[in-house]
């Protein structure tokens, strides 16, 4: 329970901090003549962007980012999958062909004692006998060397169609593991333009405003966080954490003031679903590694129904997972050029709430 005052404490307090700050209207410098216009490189004046255009411009353009990321980071999975199906499939090949040759091998030989004995097998040879017994055991071999003939031949059949049948499954998985790896890289490359985009907004900003720029940030995550309290969100989400649950909120939590970055899920640093599964796996609850998979494949439960370990799942999208921690909090990994932090579970657009451990 300490845990959970503590959060409370430090979202009330960034909360209170922002709400002193009074916003301002601000400005990124203009170009002359006009201090609200700017000249493009045709000459024509365009209205300079406010900070507050420029915050939700930046926004974008790394929720984007993210679900370039969550793209990424399925196709980067499906590739894993993939690759040790076809090593998988590798082996059985290899064990095929060695079991076809070995089959070869027993087919020549009786063929062989076929071609030795004039065309016909010793159990045929015997049944020629005048001696009543030797005539009996002919017929006993003849069936048996029949049987043994059409085991050979059925267990090559078999072998040999199995051996098409995953060399058609190692061709299908190969082409999806390159279908994969070029979604990675598609993402990989959108992930990177809008990351620098965002970046060369934030620089074209002088000092002063890129601290007005977080500060207008965290404005509107209050507001957002303020207007989901008064809902009346919270009033009956009053429920204790499970076993797991309780292990997946300390392995979050000890994950604060660790960097975001893209694609990674741990130990030095996170991106939102990288955090959220390799909590859950600590707690011995494998989940899915993209926040989309978890809102897709995780059950769905009502946010008054919420306890501490269960994700909340932000954006139209699917594109963003916070853990709830209790008291309104969650913990995250924010996007790049942000740390794993606390934030209030309402400060992002909520889509869902999935429970790992149902």
């Amino acid at each position: 329970m300490n845990r959970r005052h503590v959060a409370a404490a430090a979202i009330t307090l960034v909360c209170a901090l922002t709400v002193l700050t009074a916003p301002v209207q601000a400005f990124a410098t203009p170009a002359p003549p006009s201090p609200s216009m700017t000249q493009t490189q045709s000459g024509s004046k365009t209205p300079k962007k406010s900070l507050e255009e420029v915050r939700e411009e930046i926004d974008a353009l790394y929720r984007k980012a993210g679900a370039a990321t969550d793209a990424y980071n399925l196709a980067e999975e499906q590739a894993k999958k993939q690759s040790g199906e076809i090593v998988e499939l590798a082996k059985a090949i290899v064990e095929g062909q060695s079991k076809i040759a070995e089959l070869k091998n027993q087919a020549g030989a009786q063929a062989r004692e076929q071609y030795r004995t004039g065309g016909l097998p010793p159990g045929t040879q015997l049944m020629l006998s005048d001696d009543p017994q030797l005539f009996l055991d002919g017929v006993s071999r003849v069936r048996e060397g029949q049987q043994a003939a059409q085991g050979v031949l059925g267990e090559l059949t078999r072998t040999q169609q199995d051996l098409e049948t995953y060399t058609q499954d190692a061709s299908t998985n190969w082409k999806k593991l390159e279908a994969n790896r070029l979604k990675q890289a598609q993402a990989k490359k959108k992930i990177n333009a809008q990351i620098a985009a965002a970046k060369k907004l934030e620089s074209q900003l002088k000092k002063k405003e890129r601290a007005r720029l977080l500060k207008l940030e965290r404005e509107a995550q209050h507001k957002l966080q303020t207007a989901w309290l008064s809902s009346g969100a919270l009033k009956d989400i009053n429920r204790e954490a499970s076993a797991g649950g309780k292990k997946a909120v300390a392995f979050a939590t000890e994950q604060i003031g660790k960097p975001y970055v893209w694609g990674a899920e741990g130990p030095r640093s996170y991106d939102c679903s990288g955090l959220t599964s390799q909590a859950w796996a600590a707690a011995g609850r494998p989940i899915p590694r993209t926040s989309q998979e978890q809102w897709r494949l995780l059950p769905h439960i009502a946010i008054k129904d919420m306890r501490p370990g269960d994700l909340i799942i932000y954006h139209g999208d699917a594109s963003h997972v916070g853990m709830y921690i209790g008291d309104g909090a969650i913990i995250h990994a924010p996007r790049p050029g942000r740390n794993v932090t606390l934030a209030g579970a309402g400060s992002m657009q909520i889509l869902g709430v999935v429970r790992p451990d149902k």
